[in-house]
């Protein structure tokens, strides 16, 4: 049963996962709008105050398929959409850093100014016990995603309403055309949205925020 936490409930018990000798992955989930970059690092900030070094926040959108492969294969308007990500770098990098062997693990940020992943651009060090990863499909009820979603001893839930979601999306693309911004939202975000939000996987923990 998935139990409804707050954000300072929610840092509480995952202080107690990075206070241990073993390294834990949490996921953080949630649809396109709701927020989980913005609450990820606020658990980092929270965490990282009593215990530096300690925590660690992987971004999945750092494992986009370039623009160049989506423009190949005709995804370039679906970007965001499942498929549209290698999820087998992701769980590859998950592996390495659940070793937990000693060795660094360089990971990919995607940089949203550019619209691409830059490579090794984050680093998670031998120090780290708690790596905090977020993105929309990390609990995907999807065969393509089952082996990411096993990799995680915690799992949380982005709780936000659909009509807030809409909100959040629409401003997102406000220097677009309404035509242009329709577009995007009917043919990309509002599918994935809704698609996060029906096919996800119970979490152990829904936190609201919206």
């Amino acid at each position: 049963m998935e139990k409804r936490v707050e954000l300072a409930e929610l840092a509480d018990e995952l202080q107690q996962l990075a206070t241990g000798d073993r390294r834990t992955l949490v996921a953080l989930a949630g649809p396109p709008g709701a927020g989980k970059s913005h609450v990820a690092d606020s658990l980092f900030d929270l965490l990282n105050d009593t215990l530096p070094g300690k925590v660690q926040v992987l971004p999945m959108d750092g494992f986009h398929y370039d623009d160049i492969v989506l423009k190949a294969r005709g995804d370039l308007a679906r970007k965001g959409a499942p498929h549209t990500f290698d999820a087998g770098g992701l769980l590859s990098a998950l592996r390495r850093i659940q070793k937990d062997d000693g060795e660094e693990v360089a990971v990919p940020v995607f940089d949203r100014a550019i619209e691409i992943a830059r490579a090794g651009a984050r680093i998670i060090g031998p120090e780290a016990r708690l790596i905090i990863v977020e993105g929309n499909y990390l609990l995907l009820d999807d065969v393509r995603w089952h082996p990411v979603t096993a990799m995680f001893d915690k799992t949380v839930f982005i709780d936000v309403p659909e009509e807030v979601l809409h909100d959040r999306l629409s401003a997102r693309w406000a220097h677009f055309s309404p035509e242009d911004r329709t577009r995007k939202m009917e043919g990309n975000d509002l599918p994935n949205m809704r698609l996060v939000r029906a096919n996800s996987r119970p979490a152990d923990y829904r936190l609201p925020n919206g």
